[in-house]
This record gives C-alpha cells, sequence and structure tokens, in this order.
C-alpha cells in the first residue's frame, strides 16, 4: 500500500476525529462515530471490477460517488438529526476528491 493510501486512510478517521474534538466535544466518541459512518458510502467499490484500484478515482465512478449522491449528502448536512452523518460523508468526499486531485497531479509530473 502506498504512503499516499496510507495518508489518504488515516485522514479518513483523524479528520472526523478532530471535528468531534473541536465542537461536539461532550459527546465526542458518538459524534466520531456518526461521522465515521461517512466510511459507508465505500459500499459501492464493491461493484467495481477490480474491487480496489489504488490509482481509480472515485468521484464520479462509483455511484454513491457521483454528483447526484453528494447532492443528497450535503443536504443530510441541514437537519441536526442526520448533520454529523452528513458532515462525515461530505469529509469522505472531500478527501476522495483531494485524492484524486493527488493521483492526476503526480501522474501529471510523471
Amino acid at each position: 500500500m502506498s504512503s499516499r493510501a496510507i495518508v489518504h486512510l488515516f485522514l479518513h478517521a483523524a479528520i472526523p476525529a478532530l471535528l468531534a474534538w473541536m465542537f461536539w466535544r461532550k459527546r465526542f466518541l458518538s459524534a466520531w462515530a456518526l461521522m465515521l459512518l461517512g466510511w459507508i458510502i465505500d459500499l459501492d467499490h464493491l461493484l467495481a471490477d477490480p474491487i480496489y484500484a489504488p490509482n481509480r478515482c472515485s468521484i464520479g465512478f462509483h455511484p454513491l460517488h457521483t454528483a447526484p449522491a453528494i447532492a443528497v449528502y450535503a443536504g443530510l448536512c441541514v437537519p441536526k438529526k442526520t448533520r454529523l452523518f452528513g458532515i462525515g460523508l461530505m469529509i469522505h468526499i472531500v478527501l476522495d476528491a483531494m485524492d484524486c486531485w493527488l493521483m492526476h497531479a503526480g501522474s501529471a509530473r510523471g
């Protein structure tokens, strides 16, 4: 596994933890867990062949990583009952988009 992939996975856990600590400290564990549920959208990787391709951009490729799905995730950030889950989904999408950008920037250089 590449260092980029390791950092990417680490950030998927660390950023929700940091936000939970900063904004929901009294309920840190539950806030962090609800944001970590954003990883559930990676179930759409099971529909791909191969399931994991280290240099494939998820955004726009997997069904739960497309614009209509992202619009739903943004909407989930509004109601208080779904806000933490929605934030977790949006963090996931932003991190995946950043990973795509890094992949493209790396391939352009080299």
